[in-house]
C-alpha cells in the first residue's frame, strides 16, 4: 500500500509526458534537427521553474514529507565532464529518440519496440556501475 502514491504519481508523469507530446519520437527528432521550439519551450519551462523552486526552497528553509532540511550539496565544477556526459546523453537520446522517462511512457504507451532502449540503458546503467571506480569524477 505503501508504493500507491508512487505509481499514482508515475501515471500522472506518463499522461502529462503523452499529452504535452514530450515523449514524442517526432517530437525530439525535430528538436535535435532545430525544426521545432515545442520540446525546447518544455524543457526550458521545466528549468526555470526546477530554479525557482530551488530558490524558493533554499529562501524559506523548507523541509521534505519527513521533517528533515533539504540541502542541497555543493558540487565542484568541472565543464570538460558535464560536456562529455551532456554528448553521451543526447547523442543516446538523439539516436532512441527517448530519454529514461519517456522510454517507459512510450513502452507503456504501447511501442514494444522501446524494450530494446529499455534493455540498453540497463545495460549501460549496469556497465556504469561496474567500471565507475575507475572513471574520473
Amino acid at each position: 500500500m505503501k508504493g500507491v502514491k508512487f505509481v499514482i504519481a508515475g501515471i500522472l508523469f506518463g499522461v502529462i509526458m503523452v499529452k504535452s507530446e514530450a515523449a514524442s519520437w517526432y517530437r525530439i527528432q525535430e528538436m535535435f534537427r532545430f525544426q521545432s521550439f515545442h520540446m525546447y519551450g518544455i524543457i526550458g519551462t521545466a528549468v526555470g521553474l526546477g530554479a525557482i523552486a530551488v530558490f524558493l526552497i533554499k529562501k524559506l528553509k523548507i523541509k521534505d514529507f519527513y521533517g528533515h532540511p533539504i540541502v542541497f550539496p555543493h558540487k565542484e565544477k568541472s565543464w570538460p565532464k558535464y560536456i562529455l556526459g551532456g554528448l553521451i546523453f543526447g547523442l543516446g537520446w538523439a539516436l532512441a529518440g527517448a530519454c529514461p522517462g519517456p522510454m517507459f511512457v512510450n513502452f507503456g504507451y504501447g511501442y514494444p519496440t522501446m524494450v530494446i532502449v529499455i534493455l540498453g540503458a540497463l545495460l549501460g546503467t549496469y556497465l556504469y556501475g561496474i567500471t565507475k571506480n575507475k572513471l574520473p569524477h
